[in-house]
């Protein structure tokens, strides 16, 4: 029995380290947006990455919910090849004002549906653009989002990034607008510098990836000394029978 130790223990270390990497690699596959031009108060583009995480089934729908809170006069979409968008509108309370003229109603949702077979498959990742403003003044919009499956399963990547906190396991992806950028009444950028969101994204994903990277090397290291320490008692259990 106490020969078996040892390689039990070697089993279990091997397949956490196994799990805990594989959990290393795919923590960060969610979607999230970004833009390079959006600022307070002007026009900018968007873009949602949206990576397939399913092994055997095909995104085919995604649903990205425009808060009423931060609502968006304008949104435009770019056409994506195999995919048809779809804009639900509601009502502004209270109104907007752009450019003088009160606007009462807004996109508050956007549908993307696939074409047969053309949904955005295992392994790939496909990415949805969309052009809006005027961006309200604040800091940061988030779009909850909806990823469906042709097997009829969903991702609802809707849950707040609270700072200070760890990131949820489905978080809605946030948009921090650029804090020194501007763009014009026609959605035009300035020569003003911006915040690179893809360089920010990076960062984060490194940091917290080091972090788990950590503690897969401390469990593994707390395990090996287990096992070194069932090999001790091993040993010493042999020579006191000799």
């Amino acid at each position: 029995m106490t020969s078996r130790l040892p390689r039990a223990l070697a089993v279990i270390l091997a397949a956490l380290v196994a799990v805990l990497t594989v959990g290393v690699g795919t923590a960060y596959a969610h979607v999230s947006v970004r833009s390079a031009d959006a600022a307070p108060g002007g026009f900018g583009e968007l873009t949602l990455r949206v990576p397939n995480e399913s092994d055997t089934a095909s995104t085919i729908e995604l649903r990205v919910q425009i808060p009423a809170d931060t609502p968006l006069a304008s949104v435009r979409t770019q056409p994506v090849a195999g995919w048809t968008a779809t804009l639900t509108r509601g009502p502004i309370d209270p109104p907007i004002d752009v450019h003088g003229t009160q606007v009462i109603e807004a996109v508050t949702e956007i549908t993307w549906t696939a074409d047969p077979g053309a949904g955005v498959k295992p392994g790939e990742y496909q990415t949805f653009s969309i052009s809006g403003g005027p961006f309200p003044e604040v800091d940061a919009l988030t779009f909850p989002t909806i990823q469906t499956y042709d097997d009829g399963s969903e991702s609802s990547w809707i849950e707040p990034t609270v700072d200070g906190q760890a990131e949820p396991e489905h978080p809605a992806p946030v948009l921090a607008l650029t804090a020194n950028g501007s763009t014009d009444a026609h959605g035009g950028t300035t020569d003003t510098p911006t915040v690179n969101t893809a360089d920010a994204d990076s960062a984060d994903s490194g940091t917290s990836g080091l972090a788990v990277t950590a503690l897969v090397l401390g469990i593994a290291g707390l395990l090996a000394g287990l096992a070194g320490l069932g090999l001790g008692l091993s040993a010493r259990r042999q020579r006191a029978t000799s």
